[in-house]
């Protein structure tokens, strides 16, 4: 992705050796040596080139491979001046039960993390825990394409990547809200409304402190406005937004706009 718009090609191959985690947010994996990934200078350069050569050619990008809905979803992103964030595109594919591959900016490297919603996995050339407590907080999407990859378990083995490069993706998901940099809520979720915790949410593998939980707990019994959430003890605005946001990418959030309470916030 670049400039005011996505820009699909084909990615550039990466090495698949993995750095060792940090923290014991996900599981360990063997010390396979430090990522060859590519320079976020010279993908950017490497995006214009190609994009440069689709425009005189006429060639089509792979953006057709996507459902026309998820391209809107996607594009819709693209009319703010910063572009999209990390946690929308992802939210954007769990919404429409996509796999892609989202190339992020980390430092001056480019990090192709490929989610794969149906199966609630990810494929990292980088550390999981490499990647959350040094990169997750100021992480930029450069590109989003289809991806060629597979899940393990997959027919088609060649496209299957290394096992150790497959993670979890309940706890980044979780992770990317309390870390990453978006502070308030996102669109789908903001406005009036008031907010409740799905019965069917399950906390087992999420990293929840003691203030989550018990705000959790809360909202499993009654309902309430971003407002009122904001004013709980040890949480203010954008807390409670981060708070929101990792319930919602779990899909355990009750959004709810035809509430007195939402629509007396509505009015005002």
């Amino acid at each position: 992705m670049t400039g005011a718009g996505f820009v699909l090609v084909e990615a550039p191959a990466t090495d698949e050796n993995a750095c060792p985690m940090h923290g014991d947010l996900f599981d360990s994996t063997i010390p396979f040596g430090e990522p060859e990934l590519m320079r976020a200078s010279s993908y950017r350069r490497y995006l214009e080139q190609l994009g440069r050569e689709a425009t005189l050619t006429g060639a089509s990008t792979g953006l057709a491979l996507l459902s026309p809905s998820l391209q809107a979803d996607l594009l819709r992103f693209e009319e703010g001046d910063s572009g999209s964030e990390a946690i929308e595109v992802i939210a954007a594919c769990l919404r429409h039960a996509a796999s892609l591959t989202i190339h992020l900016q980390c430092g001056d490297r480019v990090v192709p993390l490929t989610v794969f919603t149906r199966e609630r996995l990810v494929h990292c050339p980088m550390g999981l825990g490499e990647l959350v407590e040094r990169h997750l907080g100021d992480v930029r999407v450069m590109h989003v394409e289809p991806t060629p990859l597979r899940p393990p378990g997959d027919p088609e083995q060649a496209w299957v990547g290394a096992s150790h490069l497959y993670h979890p993706l309940t706890p980044l998901l979780w992770e990317l809200a309390m870390r990453g940099p978006r502070g308030d809520l996102l669109p789908e979720i903001s406005g009036p409304a008031v907010y409740r915790v799905a019965p069917v949410l399950e906390t087992a593998e999420l990293p929840i402190t003691v203030v989550h939980k018990a705000v959790i707990e809360r909202l499993r019994l009654q309902p309430a406005s971003l407002v009122e959430i904001a004013g709980w003890p040890e949480l203010d605005r954008e807390r409670a937004s981060r708070l929101l946001n990792g319930l919602y990418l779990q899909a355990g959030l009750i959004v709810s706009r035809s509430h007195p309470d939402a629509v007396r916030a509505g009015w005002a």
